[in-house]
């Protein structure tokens, strides 16, 4: 699907997230990539052959201290 060089990675890579937006709804929270998967604003996935990944955001939050 990626007609860029160099070529974006695979929808199956572990760096997938990083593959050119070609589509985007930001109204609707989702964003086409060029490997094929869509991204969602909660920061799950649809990989390419349609198995879900479920959001992944940080569960820690680091502060810094106050003074």
């Amino acid at each position: 699907m990626c007609q860029h060089e160099p070529r974006c990675p695979s929808g199956y890579a572990s760096d997938r997230e990083a593959a050119r937006p070609v589509a985007s709804r930001p109204e609707q929270g989702w964003t086409l990539l060029c490997n094929g998967v869509v991204l969602f604003d909660d920061t799950g996935e649809l990989l390419p052959d349609g198995r879900a990944v479920p959001p992944h955001r940080p569960t820690r939050v680091l502060l810094s201290p106050t003074t």
